[in-house]
């Protein structure tokens, strides 16, 4: 025979222990859910407490060397001035025709009221004006200045003209003793002495 009295108190008993087993898990899982949470909000509140550091945006270099623009002035070489060349190749009546182009440097400078102008050793270009047998003309076409050519217009000479004072006295023999006497020579290294038909305007470091 059951003693349902007894049988009853045991039941209630173990429900009662049951239940406060499920109360203290339910307790436990509470707790930790709550320190989760806790967690969770520090950690969000130290990130916007601490906002992140702006990228430093990288130094430019700046060049400290600024190209300066030299002052210059113009100058006017005017009419008549003398322009000294000396050539930098031989020219021949024979082998040269009206026309032809030849390189110079100039010999000595040009100056204006004391002041250079155009330099020693600056480059030149002439040209054959007329030949024959036995005479050979030229001129001086331009002149380069500060990287810049400009325009010459001079008279013509030859190489009997008494502006060749200046030539090359080796050269000059050199020439007077060809077999062909109706060949004009004027040499390398020959210094001719020209002057200026026209007024021309240069520009002078100030």
């Amino acid at each position: 025979m059951f003693n349902f009295p007894n049988n009853r108190k045991l039941w209630v008993g173990a429900a009662g222990t049951g239940i406060l087993l499920v109360a203290g898990i339910l307790a436990v899982v509470s707790h930790k859910n709550r320190a989760a949470a806790e967690a969770k909000n520090h950690a969000v509140k130290q990130a916007v407490a601490t906002p992140k550091k702006a990228a430093t945006p990288k130094a430019v270099s700046v060049s400290s060397k600024v190209k300066e623009t030299e002052p210059t002035q113009l100058v006017t070489v005017p009419k008549g001035t003398a322009i000294t060349a000396t050539l930098g190749q031989t020219l021949a009546s024979d082998q040269n025709h009206p026309g032809d182009s030849f390189d110079a440097r100039l010999s000595t400078p040009v100056e204006i009221d004391g002041k250079v102008v155009i330099p020693k050793g600056a480059r030149i270009s002439g040209r054959v004006v007329k030949i024959k047998k036995r005479e050979l003309k030229v001129a001086l076409a331009s002149v380069v200045v500060r990287g810049k050519s400009y325009d010459l217009e001079t008279n013509s000479i030859r190489p009997s003209d008494k502006s060749q004072a200046k030539g090359n006295t080796g050269s000059t023999s050199a020439a007077n003793d060809k077999k062909n006497k109706n060949v004009t020579t004027l040499a390398a290294q020959t210094q001719l002495t020209f002057k200026l038909a026209k007024a021309i305007t240069v520009p002078v470091k100030g």
